[in-house]
């Protein structure tokens, strides 16, 4: 018994037990990578391939359809702006079939009066005490009052 004890606390057998064990565990390690890569079968891989490869050529179509979608939904909003826009234009037109909204319309933009009315021009009391606001027209040139002048005509 006693040689037994002294092999078993020797140096060297602890150095080959030490050696088995990392032995084994190389041994163990190297069966689960091989088990993993195992699992990655040649089915499997042409599988991702396939899966990839859909992916990528279906990529571009559904960019282009959503985007179309959008220019969809754009133009049905034009054409639905459109389509107020007739409607307003066609009110307008039936309104100005009647004689009386036209005269209405000179008398208040164009200031004209009738055969045998006075036409009237009323100065405001209160413009003499308000500042001008007209000041900024003399830095200018000429002509730039003179087209200012003309867009303003048909404001007024």
């Amino acid at each position: 018994m006693a040689v037994k004890d002294r092999d078993r606390f020797s140096t060297a057998t602890r150095i080959k037990l030490l050696g088995e064990q990392t032995a084994a565990r190389v041994y163990r390690s190297q069966t689960r990578r091989q088990a993993r890569r195992s699992r990655l079968t040649g089915r499997a891989a042409f599988l991702a391939l396939v899966v990839c490869s859909l992916v990528v050529a279906l990529a571009y179509p559904m960019r282009q359809y959503v985007s179309q979608q959008g220019e969809i939904a754009d133009q049905e909003r034009k054409a639905a702006e459109a389509a107020q826009r007739v409607e307003e234009l066609r009110d307008e037109k039936a309104r100005l079939q009647d004689p009386a909204y036209v005269r209405r319309l000179a008398r208040e933009h164009l200031h004209y009066v009738m055969p045998g009315e006075t036409g009237f021009t009323v100065n405001d009391p209160e413009a003499e005490h308000r500042p001008r606001t007209d000041q900024g027209a003399t830095d200018r040139p000429w002509y730039d009052n003179l087209w200012d002048g003309v867009d303003n005509a048909d404001r007024h």
